[in-house]
């Protein structure tokens, strides 16, 4: 079955031009960044048919004349041809927004030649674009939206849902066509893992290349805290829901918690082909942490901090140490961590800060790399 790459045009192929919003003069034409060098290594080295779909408001009428229009849209197809980019259709909507028509975006009707055509495999299909409308459109589809967010209200008022409603349906946000080809070269690092036992219930869901999204509930408030700087530092989309015993102490939740979020890693860093695998550092205020971290396939904690108090907010001070351990063992990778200060709340903050910049550096890859960073061959 083949892939497809819806891609909207203005906004995303081209740069919009407000306030009309109608490139109908070359004087208004430029091209969006790096979309010739990104979109013609995707159409070169991946096998997505490429499609065009797009909304002209009015296009044909006297305010936007098709004399105007298509010298513009021939050259832009044109100049993409000349690099090596070939789309199999370009579909373009006339209407204006009041008319409601069924061809118009987000509505799916110049594309009915691809819904429950059994050549077509849309579940794992794009739709790419700047506006909510294209999101939309996806989620219509029964694919995914991979959003150029230079403006999130761009196309707001023609879908009936929010954009946290439509969460489910993005796949990527991003402003850069590099990381689009990223993406769609090397797919998202995303798991969903479970760990069940008599002392705790705890559900993972990460994306390690994700941009920093957290939903946590461990039910200890001050732990929560930490593993949502592990999220937004690391650029990390983590959901972590724990049910533990903690009507007899935090150990098991903690521990455990631990463990389940290294098991995420380890099933999410199976490939480690194009990765970095090493990281490091930071200070924060009067504390400096250093972390080091080495997913090399060896679980190993060398553990260099101490604290004078019990706890911090409901967390025990002690379970710093088993919750580190616990991940490094479940993700099989080396920590080496250290931290000096006089506030006990920065000295763990600076720590958990730490560890999530270094597992950013660590995990990122090289979509032009097909390396694995060892001389054993295997990681």
């Amino acid at each position: 079955m083949k892939r497809v790459l819806f891609i909207d045009r203005d906004g995303t192929i081209i740069n919009e031009a407000p306030p009309t919003y109608q490139i109908d003069d070359f004087y208004k034409l430029s091209f969006y960044p790096k979309v010739f060098k990104y979109l013609s290594l995707i159409a070169k080295e991946m096998d997505y048919e490429l499609v065009i779909i797009t909304n002209q408001d009015g296009l044909g009428t006297d305010s936007f004349p098709e004399k105007t229009f298509w010298p513009v849209q021939d050259f832009i197809m044109e100049t993409l041809a000349n690099e090596d980019i070939h789309f199999s259709a370009v579909y373009i909507d006339k209407t204006l927004p009041a008319e409601n028509a069924a061809t118009r975006k987000p509505r799916t009707g110049l594309l009915t030649a691809y819904i429950n055509n059994p050549a077509y495999d849309l579940a794992n299909s794009f739709v790419i674009g700047d506006r909510i409308t294209d999101i939309q459109l996806a989620k219509n589809l029964g694919c995914k939206a991979i959003w150029l967010k230079t403006d999130a209200s761009l196309g707001a008022a023609e879908v009936d849902a929010q954009v946290n409603e439509l969460t489910c349906s993005i796949a990527l946000e991003t402003i850069h066509w590099a990381d689009i080809y990223s993406f769609l070269k090397l797919g998202l690092r995303s798991v969903t893992h479970e760990r069940n036992t008599n002392e705790t219930k705890i559900t993972v869901a990460l994306n390690l290349d994700g941009s920093g999204k957290t939903a946590i509930d461990t039910g200890i408030g001050f732990f929560d805290h930490m593993l949502d700087q592990i999220a937004r530092h690391g650029q990390l989309d983590l959901s972590v829901q724990t049910k533990g015993d903690l009507h007899i102490d935090e150990h098991h939740t903690i521990e455990d918690t631990g463990l389940a979020i290294g098991e995420a890693f380890a099933l999410a860093l199976a490939d480690k082909r194009g990765m970095e695998r090493y990281g490091f550092a930071l200070p924060m205020d009067e504390a400096s942490a250093q972390v080091l971290i080495d997913f090399g396939g060896r679980n190993w904690l060398v553990w260099d901090a101490s604290f004078q108090r019990e706890k911090i907010g409901e967390m025990p001070t002690e379970m710093f140490f088993h919750f580190f351990k616990s991940f490094s063992d479940a993700a099989k990778c080396n920590l080496n961590i250290s931290c000096k200060g006089d506030n006990e709340h920065h000295k763990i903050e600076a720590i958990f800060k730490a560890f999530a910049k270094a597992i950013r550096m660590a995990v990122k890859r090289d979509p032009f790399s097909n390396h694995l960073p060892s001389t054993k061959g295997v990681l």
